[in-house]
């Protein structure tokens, strides 16, 4: 087996395994820092070892063993006292297992821990992304829009302040899910899109065990708060975005946008599923119940799904969605997706406006100027497009968007 398999094996094993492993390693021993380090040896172990012994037939229970040996080991040197009991319970593990309570999905479990209160709302969702997720500092950095330092240092702090306060590590009880579930419904959502749109340099351009996993556990989610819309409404978002997913990279590694898409290779089962969700929380709204952020979101994206051609695409709908959005999540991103539907209303010049108003507090963003560069294209601003192109592809961590840009900047003249 070459170097280069192994690699492969194992970056397939930590797409699969990373949260089983740290959620595994939090409950027995406690504490963050340590399952994450001794997860990081067991696959650092893994890249030394199966060149010569091979790929075991469980990778994940390889990785896991090992990992309880590492973080054992650890403990042991770091230890100051000769606690033998405590030292054989870490060996023997032999005491009775922990109540499951109200979730009893490790991973899950381990999302919710990681949301706790005491911590502050985007720290929660950072460290969840990174414990829970596998997502990488720089990842979960450019999720947040900020510098991979400052997004270290986040997550540095989380666990120090979960450590210094003695924040248990227990799964919650049936009363406290409603009061956690915003922050774990938000993890969610980025570990779907980082999966859907992969921003990692060396990663797929589409990552099907991230969406697959987020689908998973919001689909627990909705079992646990069958009445919670944003569940419900998540859960749709989902599954109505996943449905486009065999459409979305082309075989030449190319992103395909919306309107070039063949809706026929579109899942019709997750679309009829995701849009069953928007009819009951249409029916909820309609007997009064406001919906929030994720309901709005799964239906602008029932309406998208229900056009069978870009062009039957109701966008006068998709922007009174996102009037409605706009009210409860102003934020610039938001504001840019609005622009981007209100070209297709009112035209490219009129949307050019609004996009221009975001100039400060999206400048990073390479969403953005790749908006910016379809505009401006459309304007016939041929010289300001290309430029905004080479700033969108600058910024772009995603191979196939980057190669879709590429080849919209080069059919400029």
């Amino acid at each position: 087996m070459t170097g280069t398999d192994v690699r492969e094996a194992v970056t397939r094993a930590h797409q699969e395994e990373w949260a089983r492993v740290v959620a595994s390693l939090t409950r027995r021993f406690g504490d963050l820092d340590i399952a994450e380090e001794a997860a990081a040896e067991a696959f650092a172990t893994a890249v030394q070892r199966w060149p010569d012994d091979g790929v075991p037939p469980n990778p994940g229970a390889w990785l896991t063993t090992t990992a309880v040996r590492k973080a054992i080991d650890r403990i042991r040197r770091e230890s100051k006292r000769d606690d033998k009991h405590r030292e054989a319970r870490m060996v023997h593990d032999d005491g009775p297992p922990e109540p499951a309570g109200a979730v009893d999905d490790d991973r899950l479990r381990l999302i919710f821990t990681c949301c706790h209160p005491a911590l502050a709302a985007q720290t929660r969702v950072a460290l969840t992304l990174r414990m829970v997720g596998g997502l990488t500092v720089p990842e979960i950095a450019r999720a947040f829009l900020v510098a991979d330092t400052a997004m270290e240092r986040r997550i540095t702090r989380a666990k120090a302040k979960i450590k210094a306060a003695r924040i248990p590590y227990r799964v919650p009880s049936a009363e406290d899910l409603p009061a956690r579930v915003s922050g774990v419904l938000a993890v969610l959502y980025l570990v779907f899109n980082e999966g859907y749109l992969a921003s990692g340099p060396g990663t797929d351009p589409v990552r099907a065990d991230l969406t697959t996993e987020a689908i998973r556990l919001t689909r627990l989610i909705r079992a646990l708060l069958p009445g919670d819309g944003e569940a419900a409404g998540l859960l749709a978002l989902m599954l109505l975005t996943e449905a486009r997913r065999p459409a979305r990279v082309s075989a030449g590694g190319e992103l395909v946008p919306l309107a070039e898409q063949d809706r026929g290779a579109w899942d019709a089962t997750l679309i009829a599923e995701g849009h069953r969700l928007v009819r009951e929380r249409l029916a909820a709204a309609a007997g009064g119940v406001a919906p929030g952020r994720y309901q709005i979101l799964a239906a602008i994206n029932a309406v998208h799904t229900s056009a069978r051609d870009m062009r039957d695409t109701d966008w006068s709908q998709v922007v009174a969605l996102y009037d409605q959005l706009v009210r409860l999540d102003a934020s610039p991103v938001i504001a840019l997706n609005r622009a981007i539907a209100v070209a297709e209303v009112d035209g490219p010049e009129v949307a050019m406006a609004s996009v221009d108003r975001l100039a400060d507090e999206l400048a990073g963003y390479h969403a953005y100027h790749a908006t910016r560069a379809d505009l401006l294209r459309r304007l016939r601003r041929g010289r300001e497009a290309r430029a905004a192109y080479d700033r969108a592809i600058e910024l772009a961590g995603n191979t196939a968007e980057t190669a879709y840009l590429a080849r919209r900047r080069d059919q400029l003249r």
